[in-house]
Parts: structure tokens; sequence; C-alpha cells
């Protein structure tokens, strides 16, 4: 019950301010100074708090849940995203990021994830930024950028990624880009790093798979 109320009161905050404003100005008109200073400092808070953190949990919920369209809608209550603090704003960008991948809108995600990384907080550790590197690595790659997608994979094992399957994910890409430039030894380099990690992702087990069998053929030709 708890919960349903604070989700409420995030999706209505912006509204319950404004309606606390509109409230404080019939006070102010009645003269009841008492519970008008009461009033105006909670429709402050409640407008504030709306432009300065969002409905930034409403939307990564949404996410979780795979209901792309609610997270939508949540999105478009941030009618200001400059003026979300670092680190919400940095969250906000890379979920927008997020979204647009899902809607195979590369150019759209590679915009937003750049606009994470500009709003890079130092309250957010440099995993974060390892991970935001990691997809722009993903998105040159679908773009055909190899120079750009080397670049932001290697960056994102410098800054350090959350987890061994994230990291195998980046090397397997580095691996197929050095094996798209005849680069057999570092294309087995970056292999061997990313079989040694044992990720337990389907899809990257997968990737692996498939990639040993490409090394292989590689070597005997």
């Amino acid at each position: 019950m708890t919960m349903l109320i604070y989700k409420k009161l995030l999706i209505y905050r912006l509204h319950i301010g404004i309606a606390l404003l509109v409230l404080s100005g019939v006070l102010a008109y009645t003269k009841d100074w008492e519970w008008f200073w009461t009033v105006i400092i909670l429709a402050f808070i409640a407008i504030v708090s709306h432009f300065l953190f969002g409905p930034l949990r409403l939307i990564q919920e949404a996410i979780q849940n795979n209901d792309m369209p609610l997270a939508q809608k949540y999105m478009k209550t941030v009618y200001f995203p400059r003026l979300l603090i670092k680190p919400i704003r940095q969250g906000y960008y890379m979920l927008k990021s997020n979204i647009a991948m899902t809607n195979q809108d590369f150019e759209g995600a590679e915009t937003y994830m750049k606009q994470s990384l500009k709003s890079k907080s130092k309250l957010v550790g440099n995993e974060s930024e390892g991970a935001s590197y990691l997809q722009l690595g993903m998105i040159a790659m679908q773009n055909n950028k190899r120079a750009e997608a080397r670049k932001n994979l290697r960056l994102a094992l410098q800054k350090g990624l959350p987890d061994k399957d994230s990291k195998a994910a980046a090397l397997i890409q580095l691996c197929n880009l050095e094996l798209q430039a005849r680069k057999i030894n570092q294309a087995r380099n970056y292999f061997k790093q990313a079989k040694q990690l044992n990720p337990q992702t389907p899809e990257i087990k997968a990737q692996i798979t498939q990639m040993d069998k490409y090394i292989h053929r590689a070597g005997t030709r």
C-alpha cells in the first residue's frame, strides 16, 4: 500500500504541486498566512523535486517489466531534462538510448548515449561510464563504424564494466573487429580473454561458440 501511494505521488507530483500553488493563492487572498506558508512550501517541494529528479524510478521499473509504451509515457513527463541533477540526467539519457535501441533507432541511441556521458557525475562510478561506452561501441558496430566501435569498446574495458558478461561482450566484439581487419593474433587474444571470463548469458555463450568456429577457420587459412 505504501509503495502504491509513493508511485502515485511520483506520477502526479507536478499536478499536486500546481494544485497546492493555486491553493496557496486562495489562502493568500483570504489572509490565512499560517496555512499559506505551509502550502506554498509543500508546493515548492513538489514542483522542484519533479524537475530535479523526474520519474526515473518509474521509467526503470517500466523497462524492467518490458512495458515500453509506459516507459515512454513517463519519459514525456520530463519537460526540461537539463534541469535534472547530473546523476539523474545521466540515467535518464541512458534509458532514452536503451529505448531508442529497442526501436532500432541507432542514430537516436547514439545521440542520447553521448548526452548521458556529457552528464556524467562524480557520484556515479566509472563502471556506469564503461557501460555507456560499451553501448556506444555496440551502436557503432550496428552502423558499421568500425574505428569508432573499436575506440569505444576499448574505452569501455578501460573505464571498467559491472560484470563478467559485459566484459565478455566487449571482448567478443573486439575479436570480431580484429577478424574483419585480418588481425588474427589480436582476435585470438580477445577471444581467449572473453572465454576465460566464462560468461553465463545465453546470447554471449552462443557468440563465443560461434566465434570459436571463425577463429579456427581463420587459423587454418
